[in-house]
């Protein structure tokens, strides 16, 4: 297949992402399935208007690689902390029990062991991108089953790298010894990757971004981003290491980087274009007929697993103290198969799984996967209402009068965008108030300053909707544009307004001119020139009245 062939094929995948993922969102679906959608019609086992997928596939990997990536800069182990012992041993345990579980069912209906494991390990896992896409649309990611929903995502992501690596071993056909040495090989150059990457990214790479021509060019970091996410990943590929696994470990050291948020937000745009392409050529694998030949054991699977991994989330954050109502809604949120089980699954076709029980996996994952807009949607009001009926039958104990859970810290109120010396007067008069903050900023340098109790300092361009997320803009009561660049700022006022509606957005309108231009996005605009104007005035009243001599009395006559 020629460049232009293979360009022609990708161009006509992606158009047909396009269209059905535009669809899937009017349907209130995830677009993801749309894509799935995409590669299924188009593949060979539907209309074969793309029979080579060698090209696809090939994107596709890089795709999973910055996907990982991305995912390992929101590991720091600060957050990891904040998430909660439920979240955190909650997530390692059902990973463990689910895998578990289905090892132990694959055996029961007659496998080895070596398929078995590999069937745990691809239902173990979760959709961490469609499920946090739901809930953040729903404005429910900071709702207490939605934060454990998080925490047991992230965990289940972390337990992606080593699942790949066991899934890999299983596969090869070798012996007891030969397993433990690939496995210790694999652990040694592991260790010198990581150690790498360590002296890359904590040492050499935040000297790079300092640099003043990288903070007057936004295009210099953008690609720095991209050469370090697709270097990590070749990086790994070289070792003989899988690429997800390197992007995720490169991930993982630059989190604690004050320039992670920006990162993430800058290889965005190839991430979206890659992983739409990942999940297209996964869509390619799944087979309509075979489908619709075995509808009666695909729906059993699939019902073994809303139903298995429910309950077995369901009692795991039930041993955390998590009241029954809130386990169960985080359990039906989880109820399905994720993106990176396609993975685990490629891996196995053939030296673990058989045809028919690849596609058996993948049509059971896709299944899912649709299904899984209304579990997130339905799941708190099924729960509560199960919950609720147990207890009246006496299956369940009544809740104890407990207090509500409460964070230890309230989400800021006020977000401060640009850190000059507009953006710290207005950040001394909200620290004052008692409030809390969070400030955005490009300049790394300005954010040293940032270090008050209550403010919270961030690196990125605030007209990129990754910053914005990542700062917390859905709770966010009031946002003060403080940047004089007029086309920035009515930028981050639409942006902010498209995200938050509820925020109250006061922008600064460096000249009289721009004034329009700004009023028609933010919701209220402080005219720099007049404003000035009227101090001027105020102080040459104040000094003319100083001047003036007293009034002599009048002499009478």
């Amino acid at each position: 297949m020629d460049l232009w062939s293979a360009l022609f094929s990708i161009l006509v995948l992606l158009t047909a992402a396009l269209v059905l993922g535009v669809l899937c969102e009017r349907l209130r679906q995830s677009p993801i399935l749309g894509y799935l959608l995409a590669g299924t019609l188009l593949g060979p086992n539907a209309f074969s208007l793309i029979s080579d997928t060698a090209e696809v596939a090939a994107l596709a990997e890089l795709g999973v690689a910055l996907l990982l990536f991305t995912i390992g800069l929101e590991f720091s182990w600060g957050r990891l902390r904040r998430l909660g012992p439920a979240a955190l041993f909650g997530g390692a345990a059902q990973v463990a029990l689910t895998a578990a579980a289905g090892f132990a069912l694959s055996l029961a209906f007659g496998l080895s062991p070596g398929p078995a494991f590999a069937i745990g390990a691809i239902v173990a896992l979760s959709s961490t991108a469609v499920v946090l896409r739901l809930l953040v649309a729903r404005a429910q990611i900071e709702s207490v089953h939605g934060r454990h929903v998080l925490g047991v995502l992230l965990i289940q992501d972390i337990a992606v790298v080593p699942l790949v690596l066991l899934v890999t071993v299983f596969g090869a056909d070798a012996s007891a010894s030969g397993v433990m040495l690939d496995i210790l090989r694999t652990i040694l150059w592991a260790g010198v990757l990581v150690l790498a990457f360590y002296i890359l990214f904590n040492i050499i790479v935040p000297r790079i971004l300092v640099l003043e021509s990288l903070q007057r060019n936004r295009d210099l970091p953008i690609l720095l981003a991209i050469v370090t996410g697709l270097g990590a990943a070749w990086g790994a590929h070289t070792l003989g290491l899988s690429p997800a696994l390197g992007a995720f470990a490169a991930g993982m050291l630059l989190a604690e980087s004050p320039f992670s948020t920006q990162i993430r937000s800058d290889v965005a745009p190839l991430r979206t274009l890659l992983v739409t392409l990942f999940f297209s050529s996964i869509g390619m694998v799944g087979d309509p007929g075979w489908l619709a030949a075995h509808v009666p054991a695909v729906l059993a699977l699939v019902l073994a697993i809303v139903l298995g991994k429910a309950a077995i989330i369901w009692g795991l954050l039930r041993l955390f103290r998590l009241p029954h109502a809130h386990a169960l809604a985080a359990g039906l949120c989880l109820g399905q198969v994720g993106e990176f089980s396609f993975v685990l699954a490629e891996i196995a076709r053939g030296p673990l799984l058989s045809d028919d029980l690849f596609k058996l996996m993948i049509s059971a994952t896709i299944v899912t996967l649709f299904l899984t807009p209304y579990l997130v949607a339905w799941g708190p009001g099924v729960a509560q209402s199960l919950v609720s009926r147990l207890q009246r039958l006496g299956l369940l104990a009544p809740p104890k009068s407990t207090p509500p859970e409460a964070d230890a810290l309230a989400p800021p109120r006020v977000l401060i965008v640009g850190f000059g010396p507009t953006g710290r007067v207005v950040t001394e008069s909200v620290l004052r108030m008692g409030e809390r903050a969070v400030v955005i900023d490009l300049n790394p340098s300005v954010l040293r300053a940032a270090d008050s109790p209550g403010l919270t300092p961030q690196l990125g361009d605030a007209r990129q909707a990754d910053v914005l997320e990542h700062a917390g803009v859905e709770t966010i009561a009031v946002a003060v544009l403080t940047i004089p660049d007029t086309e920035t700022c009515r930028a981050v006022a639409d942006r902010i307004s498209a995200m938050a509606p509820a925020a109250h957005v006061i922008a600064r309108a460096r000249y009289n001119r721009h004034l329009e231009e700004l009023t028609n996005a933010a919701d209220e605009v402080i005219d720099e020139e007049r404003s000035v104007g009227l101090r001027l005035a105020a102080q040459v009243r104040r000094r003319l009245r100083a001047a003036s001599p007293a009034k002599a009395p009048e002499s009478e006559t």
